[in-house]
């Protein structure tokens, strides 16, 4: 035993003089992680990702990314004797003839889908809560650029087994390169490597999601990880939480044994999901022919706000200089995914120019204390919904029974009302949560309990907030954020003078919600009228 520990401390001691890692165990072993479930998202994100390389590897060996003709002559007795792609084929030959093919396959899928649910929900944990801000503005890019990656990505994975669904989608994309003015033409053949289908697709596209997109995946998130573990993690306020401290678990030992846990839940969870959830059942749905076409086809969930966007945009197109624009398509499958990611990634420092707030911040905002920001997430979520349940308006219009054209312009007048309407009662309701937050503070909470006054009278005794929750109702913003508007002496509308104008009405939407809370003095004379 004394032979092994010394073999043991001469091998620690070796590594130690080669990389200094005794240093830096020292340094960062005891770091603190705050103790707080929205903060596992990340990790339920990342641990997905490793599931998700782990049995795209086992895939890799097995799958054919060919589109040459092949006669399927697997153990699926439905196929037998077809005529078939080799990537179609070897599919279902993984599905059915390799030993454990189907759990990994769907594994592999159903990481991909909560891989990406994981990132959504995640960046909009940060948006609602203000983690965005400096000095955390690069990681927010890289989560969206993440995002917007891993997006691309399922698509990709999804459309590589050559199936009818996978093929349909295909031929959407090709139709949206076409739609590009100019280049269109150009794009599509350097992608397809001709006319569509093509046999060039599913090779380019097969070495762009086993080797391009996972490494710039992999670097953005050693990136990420990297750049949180030298700014620290944000906290909710709370006693004793400022923002030069963190109030959780070190690194070792509560948090490594709770992240190593939580690790294999995430994988147990995607593992029950796999065995007992059939998803893409690719041998249902049969190989991709051009002339053939399925009613209620539906792609991930991820990317349906696309296909319902493309339903929804009318029939415009331009001729222009012997060039024809498909607005139908570019608009709708182009520039608006472009500005939406892009509007997304951009938006701290929107933030920042409107409130004029340069401070470095690490405690979380709670969203009612952020109304206009708040209500903007709500307002582009509702967005996202709409368009997302526009992709499925024939599947509505057949369960409801309703004509299809009612569906659509449902959805289309639900592209511009909808967000508005969320965005007005989510700032009203931030609001309503403020004043609650500040009577508390001022007049205690409702105990229960009625007591009778010398003079007959009845009164509900309250009782004084806990502390924890007195601090937290009483962070806020302060009022040195709101900006002056300017009062110009002759009001010409120069465009300088416009965009001051425009900064201050915006700041002050960002910053000015405070005085909608009653002060004490305002709440005593509300209370002598009503008397």
């Amino acid at each position: 035993m004394a032979e092994k520990r010394a073999v043991l401390f001469r091998s620690e001691r070796a590594l130690d003089e080669r990389l200094g890692s005794a240093a830096f165990l020292r340094r960062n072993i005891r770091k603190v992680f705050p103790e707080q479930w929205s903060f596992l998202l990340g990790e339920i994100a990342l641990y997905s990702f490793i599931l998700l390389v782990l049995t795209g590897v086992f895939l890799t060996m097995f799958f054919k990314p060919s589109e040459e003709d092949t006669v399927y002559n697997g153990s699926y007795a439905l196929l037998k004797g077809a005529r078939v792609s080799e990537a179609y084929a070897s599919t279902v030959d993984i599905s059915f003839d390799v030993r454990g093919g189907l759990l990994v396959r769907q594994m592999h899928h159903w990481a991909a889908i909560v891989f990406i649910a994981a990132i959504c929900v995640h960046l909009m944990r940060i948006f609602f809560t203000g983690a965005f801000r400096k000095p955390r503005e690069i990681n927010w890019v890289i989560g969206t650029t993440l995002f917007s990656l891993a997006v691309a990505e399922g698509f990709g994975g999804y459309s590589l087994p050559d199936d009818l669904l996978s093929g349909t989608g295909l031929r959407i994309l090709q139709g949206i390169l076409l739609s590009v003015p100019i280049v269109g033409t150009y794009l599509s053949f350097f992608a397809f490597g001709g006319e569509f289908p093509g046999h060039d697709f599913i090779p380019r596209l097969f070495t762009v999601h086993i080797l391009l997109i996972p490494g710039i995946l992999i670097a953005l998130i050693t990136a990420h990880l990297m750049i949180i573990w030298h700014q620290k993690h944000t906290q909710f306020p709370g006693p004793g939480k400022t923002g030069h401290n963190v109030v959780g678990s070190p690194t070792y030992p509560k948090f490594s044994l709770h992240t190593i846990a939580f690790q294999l839940y995430v994988i147990a969870f995607i593992t029950l999901l796999a065995t007992w959830a059939q998803i893409n059942p690719i041998w249902l749905y049969g190989p991709y022919r051009p002339s053939v076409v399925s009613f209620g086809s539906q792609p991930d969930w991820y990317v349906g706000f696309l296909e319902g966007s493309l339903r929804l945009m009318p029939r415009i197109s331009w001729s222009l200089a012997g060039h024809t624009v498909s607005w139908n398509v570019l608009t709708p499958a182009v520039l608006l995914p472009l500005a939406f990611f892009t509007l997304i990634g951009l938006y701290p420092f929107f933030e920042r120019w409107v409130t004029g707030d340069h401070r470095p911040h690490h405690l979380c905002d709670r969203p009612r204390n952020a109304p206009t920001r708040t209500a903007l997430g709500m307002a582009a979520i509702t967005w996202y919904g709409n368009l997302w349940a526009a992709g499925g308006n024939d599947v509505i219009a057949k369960v409801f029974r309703i004509p299809l054209e009612y569906t659509t312009w449902f959805f289309r007048i639900g592209f511009f009302v909808f967000p508005l309407i969320a965005f007005v009662i989510t700032k009203r309701l931030c609001l309503a949560l403020q004043r609650m937050d500040a009577q508390a503070v001022e007049e205690g909470v409702e105990s229960g309990i009625i007591k009778r006054m010398p003079d007959g009278d009845y009164v509900e005794v309250h009782d004084r907030p806990k502390t924890e929750q007195a601090v937290i109702a009483q962070a806020v913003h302060p009022d040195e954020l709101v900006r002056p508007l300017p009062d110009h002496i002759i009001p010409l509308p120069t465009p300088k003078r416009i965009m001051a104008q425009i900064h201050a009405r915006l700041n002050r939407a960002y910053t000015k919600y405070a005085a909608e809370t009653p002060t004490p003095e305002e709440r005593r004379e509300l209370e002598k009228q009503r008397d």
